[in-house]
């Protein structure tokens, strides 16, 4: 939660900074280059933080909420073979965007923000509800610690948390030179959530199948390092909410967990820019 804090009090301060100073005054007022009708797309890598989570197990004979509940990500040690053969780019964390220019201040974009989500295991945390499916944890709770073994559960989101969203940023240039362009973005997103959960519970089978599962919300702020106007490389930091009220957890259809929690993400990324239109810019 902290780190959220931290990354929502930032954007809000750089933005108003940004806004009302005479130095990034003077380049907002004028974007010195054109990128109306300009189409970019980028690959990168993430790393994420999440908040604690209550996360709610539902079935024919179960209904119990586990509180506080704690989880990490897990991105792919380096490797080359990993991280830039075409058969294993999407192992790791990562994130890809496609944007359009509707303005030379505003760009539009879609993306898929794939992050790993895994509970820790063996942590203590608080139970309350029933379970009742003829296993060594059935019994009606109220507040007791409970060691999370992975004979009573193993969860993650492992290919992966991802936020599929529409995004919609503002750019103002900081520095342009000849075949160089430093600038800045800000943005908003929404979006959906489509894990593919890795789940074994009780006494089912493992299941892992993609699910829509919720919806998602972020704020994103990054630096923008543009090459000859066409490469660029950028550094991300992102944030936002994730509520996911529907996720499958076993075979059968009426099994389901739920749990909302915000998210940090820390990002880089490396993309092209070029203009969809022939018109001479100006």
């Amino acid at each position: 939660m902290k780190i959220l804090l931290t990354f929502l009090v930032s954007f809000f301060i750089f933005q108003s900074y940004s806004q009302n100073t005479t130095f990034f005054n003077f380049f907002s007022k004028k974007n010195l280059t054109h990128k109306k009708g300009d189409l970019s797309i980028y690959w990168g890598w993430n790393g994420s933080n999440y908040t604690n989570s209550d996360i709610r197990f539902q079935g024919a004979n179960y209904d119990f909420t586990l509180n506080d509940v704690v989880a990490l990500d897990r991105q792919s040690a380096f490797d080359p073979n990993i991280y830039f053969n075409p058969a294993n780019m999407t192992i790791p964390q990562y994130n890809l965007r496609i944007g359009y220019f509707i303005h030379d201040k505003y760009q539009l974009s879609i993306g898929a923000d794939h992050m790993k989500y895994v509970m820790r295991n063996y942590q203590d945390v608080t139970i309350n509800g029933e379970i009742n499916v003829g296993s060594g944890y059935d019994g009606t709770y109220s507040g007791e610690t409970i060691n999370i073994k992975p004979n009573f559960l193993q969860f993650e989101h492992t290919d992966g948390l991802n936020y599929e969203n529409i995004e919609l940023r503002r750019f103002d240039e900081i520095i342009q030179r000849k075949n160089f362009t430093l600038s800045m973005n800000e943005g908003i997103s929404a979006g959906v959530l489509i894990p593919k959960t890795n789940t074994t519970l009780l006494n089912n089978d493992r299941y892992d199948q993609f699910h829509l599962a919720g919806y998602g919300l972020g704020l994103v702020g990054a630096l923008n390092f543009t090459f000859f106007n066409h490469f660029f490389i950028q550094s991300e930091l992102k944030g936002g909410f994730i509520h996911m009220p529907d996720i499958r957890t076993t075979q059968y259809s009426s099994d389901k967990a739920s749990q909302h929690f915000f998210f940090a993400q820390y990002n880089v990324v490396f993309g092209f820019r070029m203009n969809l239109f022939k018109e001479s810019k100006k």
